[in-house]
């Protein structure tokens, strides 16, 4: 028998070609919107604090003044162009109410409403800009070098000008720089970017390969099939850009309503003023009235009897791990009525574990004793399997045997001399190794040995080219899962669909553990989002969960979306709307039941601001409400609501969401 040295008993170096360039993010103050928002609210608080501290007015106006125009300039010209295109928005009244408020001497308060719009107007940019950056940073990983196979050679060429009918050398340990077939070769690619399949796929010639995947110990011939910008990885750019730019626009609940509320209040606010002089009021008298009336009909009640509620909601999910990027998206968690759920790293942890250890009758050997066997012959690999067996010997606390003479063939097995023996794992029948690693779709039984449940994935273990036994390896399951399951099914009526990546059988075996009906396998990125968007066409409004990068268009076209945050790609952490930092699966039914409890809360201030809004502009229009007694009740009502909306800050509003967690099942 002939020992061929693996390539694998040395780390294999990625080339330059194959390390995605780190992605550079844009900085916070690299944004105007942040910087303008930045001097307007450090103004603030110092006029604040030299107007508490009694000193004279010329020492605290000017920093006021400035507040004022750092943060209200921007604004008030968006505003100014929406009225010459014959819109008003909100924020323009804002910006009308704080100069309004600084005319009749309450400078304080409208500068801490410019505070409040120049702040969440730099959030918006920044969440935006963040999310661009994740974009053109899925770009990286597609190399920007390939090298093509001509007749006169190799020679190295930007993957940009590569075309269809290209022959390209891939190398252990590069990137594919273009979606092709494998001519020539055998080896094994980490394609869980595109397909999300938790383990590196056997490729050989006629089978499809992906632009941006890493090639593992082998050498392949690709024929270049599609043009780099038709490419998986950038149709994945391009899904996410469209979805993000199709999405209905994400408003608050009472920025729905703001065109007509804007517009009455400027009406009414007019009106206040002048008819009184149509019938000899006196012009102070007038503008006061006016004033007061703007004041007091102003909706900072109504704005902060939104806020409150979803930023402490926001603020309850942080500390139980689960970052939610915005008040809208608050919000918008609270009004899924379908789960659409990814596999693996979501529902599995995404790594293989060894699940079952069986000898074969006549071996002479106990499962552990198997176990260690193949534990010594894979120690020196570097394949997830191999990885996975040796952890599993581990675990038990079994001695790993020196082996010599270790040799892989790339997507077929290793051999190793271990204790005399030379020891196969992988499947029967290979002429150079013995043995070669079975597929998550090859039929367990195929081997004649005893095989696993469907979607494992099953090897071969040998002894001098004699059958010892298999090893059954799959995607673990997260334990919280079926409970997971079972609670969103409770909150929307209809069990999740998953959809995955991965095969048919792995596919099945999940779902029937989770108690799941509704599954899609073997799914490109483009798949996912069509399965999303039929659910969206029923009129489902759906929530996505998923991790990586071939999740991240489902994401962006989800009505909501939630990033498994531990392991999941930077795409899919910047594109989705939540992220569960600390991988607990359990805290997704739980964020939801939350964001509903805020919607609830919502209401409940939006009644209580509209009462003592109406009752004091029914007061001012009727009677005669003084301006101090005007303000305090405006700003009593908004300290009511924020009160009431710091509630949900309380830990029984999150306990009250939690699911049980149980075992798996199945």
């Amino acid at each position: 028998m002939v020992v061929r040295v693996s390539t694998t008993l040395t780390p294999v170096r990625v080339p330059s070609s194959a390390r995605p360039a780190p992605r550079r993010r844009t900085r916070v103050l690299a944004l105007p919107e942040a910087r303008w928002a930045l001097v307007s609210t450090v103004a603030f608080l110092a006029a604040l604090a030299l107007d508490l501290g009694g000193l004279p007015w010329w020492a605290y106006g000017p920093l006021y003044a400035v507040s004022y125009v750092a943060g209200g300039w921007e604004p008030a010209l968006e505003g100014l162009r929406a009225l010459r295109g014959r819109a008003l928005d909100v924020d323009l009244l804002m910006i009308v109410a704080a100069l309004g408020a600084a005319a009749i001497g309450q400078v304080r308060d409208g500068a801490l409403l410019i505070v409040i719009f120049a702040t969440s107007g730099a959030l918006e940019a920044l969440a935006t800009a963040r999310t661009a950056d994740s974009v053109r940073g899925l770009l990286d990983l597609a190399p920007s070098m390939a090298t093509r196979v001509t007749e006169h050679g190799e020679e190295p060429v930007p993957t940009s000008e590569l075309t269809v009918g290209d022959v390209l050398l891939i190398r252990p340990g590069e990137r594919i720089g273009a979606d092709g077939r494998v001519l020539e070769g055998a080896s094994e690619a980490d394609q869980a970017t595109i397909t999300g399949e938790p383990l590196p796929v056997t490729k050989g010639p006629g089978d499809e390969v992906f632009a941006g995947t890493l090639n593992g110990t082998g050498v392949l011939r690709v024929g270049v099939e599609r043009d780099p910008a038709d490419s998986v990885i950038a149709r994945i750019v391009t899904l996410v850009e469209e979805a993000s730019r199709t999405k209905a626009p994400t408003q608050l609940f009472i920025e729905k309503v703001e065109q007509r509320y804007a517009l009455g209040i400027v009406i009414a606010t007019l009106a206040v003023f002048g008819v009184p002089l149509l019938f000899g009021a006196g012009l102070t008298d007038a503008l006061l009235r006016a004033m007061t009336f703007m004041i007091v009909a102003s909706p900072c009640a109504v704005v902060l009897a939104t806020m409150p509620p979803l930023l402490s909601a926001i603020a309850n999910a942080g500390r139980h791990g689960v970052l939610v990027k915005s008040a809208v998206a608050m919000e918008r968690l609270g009004e899924v009525d379908a789960v659409a759920l990814d596999k693996t790293g979501t529902l599995t942890e995404g790594t293989p574990e060894v699940s079952a250890v069986r000898p074969l009758p006549g071996s002479g050997l106990t499962p552990d004793a198997l176990l260690a066997l193949a534990a010594a012959a894979e120690h020196p690999s570097e394949h997830p399997l191999g990885r996975a067996v040796v952890r599993a010997a581990r675990e038990r606390g079994l001695r790993i045997a020196d082996a010599r003479y270790f040799a892989a063939v790339p997507g077929r097995g290793v051999t190793a001399v271990v204790g005399g023996r030379v020891i196969g794992v992988g499947r029967a029948g290979d002429p150079v190794t013995g043995s070669v690693a079975l597929g998550p779709d090859a039929d367990a039984d195929a081997t004649g040995v005893p095989g696993a449940e469907d979607g494992d994935t099953v090897v071969l273990v040998t002894g001098d080219g004699v059958p010892l036994g298999t090893l059954a390896l799959t995607d673990r399951l997260r334990p919280q899962a079926p409970a997971t399951t079972a609670a969103l099914t409770a909150l929307t009526g209809t069990a999740p669909v998953l959809l995955t990546g991965d095969n048919a059988r792995a596919a099945a075996r999940v779902a029937e553990a989770t108690g799941l009906v509704d599954v899609r396998a073997d799914l490109l990125p483009e798949g996912k989002v069509d399965a999303v968007r039929q659910l969206q066409d029923a009129g489902r409004k759906v929530l996505f969960v998923g991790d990586g990068v071939n999740d991240a268009p489902a994401l962006a076209a989800a009505h909501s979306g939630i990033a498994m945050g531990r392991a999941g790609s930077d795409l899919a952490l910047e594109t989705a709307d939540a992220v569960v930092v600390r991988d607990e699966l359990t805290t997704v039914p739980s964020v939801v039941r939350l964001s509903r409890a805020a919607r609830r809360l919502v209401v409940q201030n939006l009644v209580i601001a509209g009462t003592f809004i109406t009752g004091l502009v029914l007061w001012d229009l009727l009677g005669h409400l003084p301006l101090p007694l005007g303000v305090a009740g405006h700003e009593g009502s908004t300290v009511l609501v924020g009160l009431n909306g710091l509630r949900l800050l309380r830990e029984s509003a999150w306990r009250s969401g939690q699911a049980p967690v149980q075992g798996t099942r199945g």
